[in-house]
């Protein structure tokens, strides 16, 4: 399946607006970064991701929370453990997913990439689902930006090393390319 994308939307993706954005300023999409997360950690299929994303995390719902006050984040989309496309902010716009950060030579990779959260751990194997999601939106995405191709899509780890891990040992990163 390949994804219609208008004006930065996926319109086969459940949109959940984030406020959590600003212009790029090169207006550029050269970079591809795969995330992931879980709220609370090891946890799946709960509506928290959602509410980080949109700025309305109650942080008092779970004593893990408590980190995540006032904390202002967003990625582009989410795919669920059952393949569910969610989109948070449009591609043409920075979410702000990457934070401190590097890419062949550059610094402050929001200008210029694309976050993809899987809802996951380093550690617990992600879902078919997941894996063909991802290529399906991985291919549409390297169609419709010219400067990304298949060798700029890289791991949070990849652009953060010894600050993040994700999407960590669980993804299998030779599964997903042939997937492409």
């Amino acid at each position: 399946m390949r994804y219609s994308l208008i004006d930065g939307w996926f319109t086969q993706a459940r949109l959940c607006l984030s406020p959590h954005f600003n212009a790029r300023p090169l207006n550029e999409v050269s970079l591809l970064v795969v995330h992931n997360i879980s709220l609370p950690a090891g946890h799946f299929g709960l509506p928290y991701i959602d509410q980080l994303f949109q700025g309305c995390l109650d942080v008092s719902a779970q004593s893990d929370f408590t980190d995540l006050n006032g904390l202002q984040v967003s990625a582009h989309f989410l795919i669920r453990r059952d393949g569910e496309l969610v989109q948070y902010v449009s591609c043409d716009d920075r979410a702000w997913h990457a934070g401190v950060s590097q890419y062949d030579g550059r610094t402050g990779c929001n200008d210029f990439a694309i976050g993809i959260e899987l809802e996951g751990t380093d550690d617990i194997d992600y879902t078919d689902k997941q894996y063909v999601c991802l290529a399906q939106l991985a291919h549409s995405l390297i169609e419709y930006y010219p400067n990304l191709t298949p060798d700029s899509i890289v791991g949070h780890s990849d652009i953060a090393p010894g600050r993040k891990t994700d999407p960590g040992d669980s993804f299998d990163w030779q599964r997903f390319k042939g997937l492409l």
